[in-house]
C-alpha cells in the first residue's frame, strides 16, 4: 500500500504561511541545499496531491518555470482535492507576493501558464478517496498543501510521513498546521541542517 507523505515548509513559530496567506519568505530563505532536498522528495512521488487554491498557485507557475523542481513538478500526475469538484483558475494574493518578492531579489520570473489540464480532480469523501490512492499500484503521494487541505489530512490521520522544512523565520501569527489538531505522538526519522539555517525533519506518527 502506497503511504501519504506531506512536504511543507513551516516558520520556526509554526506556522506555514502569513495571516493572508504569505509565503514569500520561504522563498527568501530557501537555499540550493535546501532545493535539493526538496527536489529529491518530489522525484519519490508517484502523485502530487494539493488543494485547491494551492493547485491554482502550482498551475500557473511551475509550467514555465526553469527552476530544478519544476521538472518532478510537471512530469508527476497531479490530484486537486476540491469540495466543489471544481480547480480554482486564479492565482492567490500570496503567489503573486511571491512573485514579486523574486523580481525585488533580480531572480528570473516567468509569466504566468494555463495550468496542468490532466490533473486528477477529487474531493467528496477526503478519507475515502485518500484511501483507494492508497490501494493503487505505484509511488508514495505527496501532499503539498495549502494550510487548510494539509490540516485536514492530518485531522483524519491520513499522514504516513512529515517531511518538513523548517524556516530561521518567526511569522508571529499566520497559518498554522497543527493548530486545533488532537494531540499525537511522532517518531523522529531524519533531521539534515542546511547552510541556511534552514532545517529539514521527517518525522513518522507512533504507531
Amino acid at each position: 500500500m502506497r503511504r501519504l507523505v506531506l512536504k511543507m515548509s513551516m516558520s520556526f513559530d509554526g506556522y506555514v504561511a502569513g495571516p493572508g496567506g504569505q509565503i514569500d519568505w520561504i522563498m527568501r530563505t530557501l537555499d540550493p541545499e535546501a532545493t535539493a532536498w526538496i527536489e529529491q522528495t518530489l522525484w519519490q512521488a508517484g502523485a502530487h496531491l494539493v488543494g485547491r487554491r494551492t493547485y491554482a498557485d502550482m498551475a500557473g507557475y511551475w509550467p514555465t518555470s526553469t527552476e530544478p523542481l519544476a521538472a518532478p513538478m510537471n512530469a508527476i500526475p497531479k490530484i486537486a482535492f476540491s469540495r466543489s469538484g471544481t480547480r480554482e483558475s486564479e492565482p492567490t494574493t500570496a503567489l503573486r507576493n511571491a512573485v514579486d518578492a523574486q523580481r525585488e531579489a533580480g531572480l528570473p520570473v516567468v509569466p504566468p501558464a494555463d495550468g496542468w489540464d490532466d490533473t486528477r480532480v477529487l474531493g467528496a469523501d477526503l478519507a475515502a478517496e485518500i484511501a483507494a490512492l492508497k490501494a493503487e499500484p505505484g509511488k508514495d503521494l505527496l501532499a503539498h498543501g495549502g494550510a487548510s487541505f494539509a490540516r485536514s489530512l492530518v485531522e483524519l490521520g491520513l499522514i504516513d510521513e512529515y517531511r518538513l522544512l523548517v524556516h530561521p523565520v518567526v511569522l508571529g501569527s499566520g497559518l498554522a498546521l497543527f493548530s486545533g489538531v488532537a494531540a499525537f505522538d511522532l517518531t523522529a526519522v531524519q533531521t539534515t541542517t542546511f547552510s541556511s539555517g534552514i532545517v529539514g525533519v521527517v518525522f513518522r506518527p507512533a504507531r
